[in-house]
């Protein structure tokens, strides 16, 4: 390949040489025919030539250059010059000439000599894994017919250089050869050779201090947060070497010192020792200063808030060390729109032109005396909102979630909410949304707001397997999140189905051998359109089989059917503030056994009735993306109960409990009276159930979140004597799949352990579960979220607050992984090790894989 290129360029050189030979030749030419020209003379053009090396048409390339013939030109003139810049503008020439020939009288003709710039034609990249050579080829727009230019070739070159550098490769190397291709075709192109060497990632071997006598290098090199040293203990910060970062740390290592009160702390050099083609040592010279108090601190040009209200907002007292990075972010934190700052305390009072500014005015014996002015200009207010982008959701959906309206005052915390309540209906891109402020208008005091939002499927296939209730079970599903039921008559609005007025609409299919499961629902959130009047319905019907043993298959003759309808609401609440949200629903369920004989029901032909009322108070103020929220809290809490039949129905519930103790299971007579007397006991089920959970989401660094949560769930009855339903129980074990809700139970995540495991047969009257997990994105992206966690968490299930001991759990950790693509909902998997026993066992449960298929309802 070296002897092509070195051949390739001997026939660079000799065609160079050529074409210098015929450019000067042609300028002798033309300066003999117009010798006698003087600079700066008129003529008009008497006929435009294009000659030279060059594929485009004469007609296109007068009429770019905007040359027209019989208009009058200067020798040396400024359309001349246009006409050049023009034409060199179009990055599609290699050179340019014009030239004044065949001169008669005030008449002459325009020569436009041109080379075209070559094309290129193969692309030849080594030194990096197939799979990232289509990705390069991308990036840097290397595709064939492309002009290749030497800013092209810097430009990639330059790319390339600092996309491996960043990556920890400092010593990377890019070579890149074109040479001509000599063929059929007329048109100039050439072959282009990327010889791309990244060499080894440079690791920090050491990061040395000098002129550090205040601070300790330990502190120092904590300061410097994605620059570290090697040290085998550290997993999550390599100790590569990264020019950008390392920048941004030295600014971050000043801001240690100005934390501690060296306000004039200063990296007076600061220089890299290699040590060969791998390790690399750092070395900083510092000047730490004297440190500094904060003296008195007064506020300039407020009006709006008085002097005491802003020194309690700003929360520093004369006396204190200075610290520079809380002046400026108890002025104004980048890092928290939400901060409790000075510059929030303004915006969020309709002062959005508003400045504040800390000016030193005094700095004698150490001690800085500030002076806070402020600028406050005049109260703002919203002229034009606008959305845009929603080429599916209907405008009143969105305007509705809208915390800013035409007329009033301007609150920077609104525009926040705004964005937040857009990002939780789940219909739009949340990493796209954006706030776009238009036309601010300080004299006047009015801006206007567009909200650009970016469409993301909300309808999904939920496709879902797990292990459970005896087998495999699978779960088939369509979910249209952003249904417009008034269009339903409308063939031209299925695509596929009605969309755009934000209702839900869900059908859904479960099945394993063992049982079917039927069920829809439907939600309208806004009922009556002006205010968060939530009303949904959802109707099931299931099935579930007895096991045979002989067949070891489903016995279809032996079932237990259950027919259930839900009718639901909830209001947003103004108090204690409106985050809260209120819910209620009344519910019926209709369970029938046909020869369905059981250690959980003792009646196996009957039925019951299940007719309850849930209230529940619930907080959501998570950031933004549903997906992937990076701050605040979801709380909720219910009460489902039903009501107390034992105290109207007459029925003397202690004497049938003697009775039932009395009597003989393994006699059929007093198996049968057995079931007549539970068919009584559970005819209209009397129970009251109490939930809570809590998740929180912090953000530990950028993206990096950690989500602590805790639940707890209890059964309970109002009769001690009717005793505990066997209905509405909790199962504690596995990946939380499986909730077919065939008698009300519910399945509760507890990663370690297989599926209900953790529960008896008939399942728990009371569980407890905490969880703490930490998660990491790999993208955020719209077609994909993609994120990695870790996680501990631990959980019990007993049948009576006799057996209920918060601290004695089943503990375990793990690791997983979760995809989340609009069409198919959140797909997952995680590896979790149990570190206790599963009841009935002996040693730790050990590793268990879990699979998530499909975003559950």
């Amino acid at each position: 390949m070296e002897k092509r290129a070195n051949n390739l360029s001997k026939h660079n050189l000799l065609k160079f040489i050529t074409q210098l030979f015929f450019t000067v030749l042609i300028g002798l030419l033309s300066f003999s025919a117009s010798a006698q020209v003087e600079g700066g003379k008129t003529y008009f053009i008497k006929e435009i030539k294009v000659t030279g090396n060059t594929n485009f048409s004469p007609q296109t390339i007068i009429a770019y250059s905007k040359l027209r013939k019989n208009t009058e030109v200067q020798i040396g003139g400024e359309e001349i010059a246009n006409a050049v810049k023009t034409l060199w503008k179009s990055n599609l020439f290699s050179s340019i000439d014009i030239y004044f020939t065949e001169i008669e009288g005030n008449k002459a003709t325009l020569e436009i000599r041109l080379i075209d710039l070559p094309e290129l034609r193969e692309l030849t990249i080594s030194g990096v894994r197939e799979g990232k050579k289509e990705e390069i080829i991308e990036e840097n727009k290397l595709i064939s017919g492309q002009k290749v230019t030497e800013n092209l070739i810097s430009n990639t070159k330059n790319f390339l250089k600092n996309k491996y550098q960043k990556k920890g490769f400092l010593n990377t190397k890019v070579n890149i050869v074109t040479s001509e291709v000599i063929d059929s075709v007329e048109k100039e192109r050439v072959d282009m050779f990327v010889k791309i060497d990244k060499g080894q990632k440079v690791k920090i071997r050491k990061i040395n201090f000098e002129g550090n006598n205040k601070l300790k290098d330990k502190q120092l090199r904590k300061a410097m947060k994605n620059t570290k040293q090697k040290n085998f203990i550290r997993i999550f910060k390599r100790s590569k070497y990264v020019e950008e970062d390392y920048k941004e740390d030295l600014v971050s290592l000043i801001d240690k010192y100005k934390e501690n009160g060296y306000r004039d702390a200063r990296v007076i050099s600061d220089s890299i020792i290699y040590h060969n083609d791998k390790t690399i040592s750092l070395n900083l010279k510092l000047e730490e200063g004297e440190q500094y108090t904060f003296g008195k601190i007064s506020f300039v040009g407020n009006t709006v808030y008085s002097d005491k209200v802003l020194g309690a907002l700003l929360g520093i007292n004369e006396g204190d060390t200075y610290n520079g990075v809380e002046l400026r972010e108890r002025i104004a934190n980048s890092e928290n729109p939400d901060a409790n700052d000075l510059t929030n305390a303004y915006q969020n009072y309709g002062y959005m032109f508003s400045t504040i500014n800390p000016v030193e005015v005094s700095a004698e014996g150490n001690v800085i005396d500030m002076e806070i002015r402020i600028s406050e200009g005049k109260p703002a207010y919203f002229n034009n909102v606008t959305v845009s982008g929603n080429d599916v959701t209907n405008d009143h959906v969105i305007y509705r979630e809208i915390r800013t309206r035409p007329g009033e005052l301007y609150r920077k915390a609104d525009i926040i909410r705004t964005i937040r309540e857009l990002g939780q209906l789940g219909f739009f891109d949340a990493q796209q949304l954006t706030p776009d402020i238009k036309n601010p208008n300080p004299v006047d005091g009015t801006l206007d707001i567009d909200y650009k939002v970016v469409e993301q499927g909300s309808s999904q296939i939920q496709l879902q397997g797990g292990y459970g209730g005896g087998g495999f079970i699978g779960t088939l599903g369509l979910s249209f999140n952003n249904f417009a039921i008034k269009d339903i008559f409308k063939k031209d609005a299925y695509k596929p189905v009605p969309r755009g007025d934000g209702q839900s609409l869900a059908l859904r299919l479960q099945a394993s051998q063992f049982f079917q499961t039927y069920s829809f629902s439907f939600s309208e959130p806004w009922l009556g359109g002006k205010k968060p009047f939530q009303l949904s319905t959802s109707l099931s019907y299931s099935r579930q089989f007895l096991f045979d043993p002989q067949s070891r298959r489903a016995d279809r003759s032996r079932q237990f059917n259950i027919i259930g309808l839900t009718v639901g609401s909830s209001t947003r609440l103004t108090k204690p503030d409106d985050y809260f949200l209120l819910s209620q629903a009344i519910s019926y369920q209709h369970y029938d056994l046909q020869n369905y004989n059981t250690g959980l029901f003792t009646f196996g032909n009957g039925s019951s009735n299940n007719l309850s009322y849930t209230i529940g108070l619930s907080r959501n103020n998570l950031y933004t993306d549903p997906i992937y929220p990076t701050g605040g809290s979801n709380i909720s809490a219910s009460l489902k109960f039903s009501f107390p039949y034992s105290l109207v129905n007459g029925v003397d519930y202690a004497a049938l409990k003697e009775e039932r103790a009395s009597l003989d299971p393994s006699d059929p007579d007093d198996f049968q009276r057995i079931g007549e007397i539970d068919q009584e006991r559970f005819n209209w089920l009397e129970f009251y159930k109490v939930k809570f959970k809590v998740d929180w989401y912090t953000e530990l660094a950028k993206n990096l979140v950690l989500r602590p949560s805790a639940e707890f769930g209890f059964l309970g009855a109002y009769n001690n004597d009717r005793g505990i339903i066997p209905f509405e129980r909790f199962f504690l074990g596995g990946d939380g799949l499986g909730n077919f809700a065939l008698d009300g139970r519910e399945i509760i995540q507890l990663r370690g352990y297989p599926n209900q495991s953790l529960s008896t047969q008939d399942g728990g009257s009371i569980y407890n579960k905490f969880s703490l997990e930490l998660r990491y994105p790999i993208t955020l992206g719209a077609q994909a979220k993609i994120y990695a966690l870790t996680f501990v968490e631990a959980g019990a299930s007993v049948n009576s607050f006799r057996e209920f001991d918060p601290f004695n759990l089943n503990r375990s950790a793990g690791l997983g992984v979760r995809i989340f693509m609009p069409a198919f909902g959140l797909l997952g998997i995680d590896f979790g090790h149990g570190f206790d026993p599963v009841p009935g066992t002996v040693g730790a449960n050990g590793w268990e894989t879990h699979f998530i298929i499909g975003q559950q309802f």
